[in-house]
């Protein structure tokens, strides 16, 4: 007898509500978890929903029309995700990215992007707060942006052919719009842009070279291309590592075409190895997430649409903030408990993973990543 299949929107995912110490103090800066890694970076999706259906995140044939989002009362509020991010900046946080599912579906989004950027560091600076988008709003959306106070935007494009990104998001959405929204954003001041690609073998890493000459030759150093190998997120998009291209035979493509060096990253804990091109053309990353895990600093938190804290992208539990948030609890309590799920974090799945001994799972599907951002 089959498996009977339980909708997504139907399971939710497990979260637990955090516990509070009894002696609930201000929050004192820096934490580190269990493998000493500190808490520097917080993702926070703001929708679930997305006008792509990309088959590596939201495949059709699971995310179709009966498929049930979140209602709106289930998302956290403008004002509840300012004051989360408002904890977590004063336990060390230094930078916010926006994500979601589409960001730029969530109405008034430029509303939460001026609470954000309101938002200062313990030592006073202002937060580096950026957002992750598919592009399809970014032209019309760019400068509200912009003006609201955003200071970066990553734009995801997997293909420069026009066909084969028609095919790729299977909305039939023309690449020509999201370089369009990419042009406004430089415009307006969105920069450094970054553009990410994933990567699927005998889908789309014949446009690897395509694109990076575009990219050089229209933009130059002010827009940087990354290559993010196929990741094994969730469990809908049919992930299997033949269709990884690793990242050391991407590097390998365009370094025959155009001479590469390596660089040093920018920051602790940054996701992408960087390479220049020797020519001074600019520079390309690589995020190598399934070849070459960087479990080891992993300094992000990820919160969810509707609340949950997750410490690893490929987790299947979360921490229930909303409860806390929308209860009567102090700052004081709410900080104190992020300090205690940060402290007793220990995840590392690509490196278990990459050493053949990821656990096969407890029977909780893995978060999707539409649910809480790359």
């Amino acid at each position: 007898m089959g498996e009977t299949f339980i909708p997504l929107a139907d399971l939710r995912y497990a979260a637990d509500v955090p516990r509070i110490p009894e002696t609930a103090l201000p929050p004192g800066g820096l934490l580190a978890d269990r493998l000493g890694r500190p808490l520097r970076d917080l993702r926070i999706s703001v929708t679930d929903r997305c006008n792509f259906r990309c088959s590596y995140c939201m495949p059709k044939e699971v995310f179709d029309k009966a498929y049930r989002f979140l209602p709106h009362s289930s998302l956290l509020s403008f004002e509840e995700i300012t004051r989360a991010a408002r904890l977590f900046v004063a336990h060390g946080v230094s930078k916010l990215r926006l994500t979601g599912g589409e960001p730029l579906l969530r109405k008034n989004l430029e509303v939460l992007i001026e609470q954000l950027a309101a938002l200062r560091t313990p030592e006073g600076e202002a937060l580096d707060i950026t957002l992750t988008t598919n592009g399809s709003l970014l032209e019309r959306k760019a400068a509200a942006l912009r003006a609201a106070g955003l200071r970066r935007v990553t734009v995801s494009l997997d293909a420069l052919d026009d066909s084969i990104f028609r095919r790729m998001n299977d909305v039939d959405f023309p690449v020509a719009d999201v370089l369009r929204g990419i042009d406004a954003a430089l415009r307006v001041g969105l920069a450094p842009i970054k553009i990410n690609m994933v990567v699927k073998r005998g889908t789309n890493d014949h446009e690897i070279v395509p694109l990076a000459r575009h990219v050089r030759d229209t933009y130059g150093p002010g827009v940087i291309l990354r290559f993010i190998e196929y990741m094994d997120v969730g469990a809908t998009n049919g992930w299997c590592m033949d269709e990884v291209l690793p990242s050391a035979e991407v590097v390998r493509r365009l370094a025959d075409v155009f001479p590469l060096q390596p660089i040093e990253p920018n920051a602790s804990g940054e996701t992408a190895a960087r390479w220049r091109y020797l020519d001074g053309g600019g520079e390309i990353g690589v995020i190598s997430s399934v070849t070459q895990a960087f479990c080891r600093d992993c300094n992000r938190a990820r919160l969810s649409t509707e609340g949950k804290l997750f410490l690893c992208l490929f987790a299947s539990r979360g921490h229930d903030l909303r409860t806390l948030l929308r209860g009567a609890y102090s700052d004081e309590q709410i900080a104190a408990a992020i300090g205690l799920i940060w402290g007793e974090r220990e995840d590392h799945y690509s490196e278990l993973r990459g050493a053949g001994t990821a656990a096969a799972g407890s029977g909780e599907r893995r978060v999707e990543m539409h649910y809480i951002g790359g």
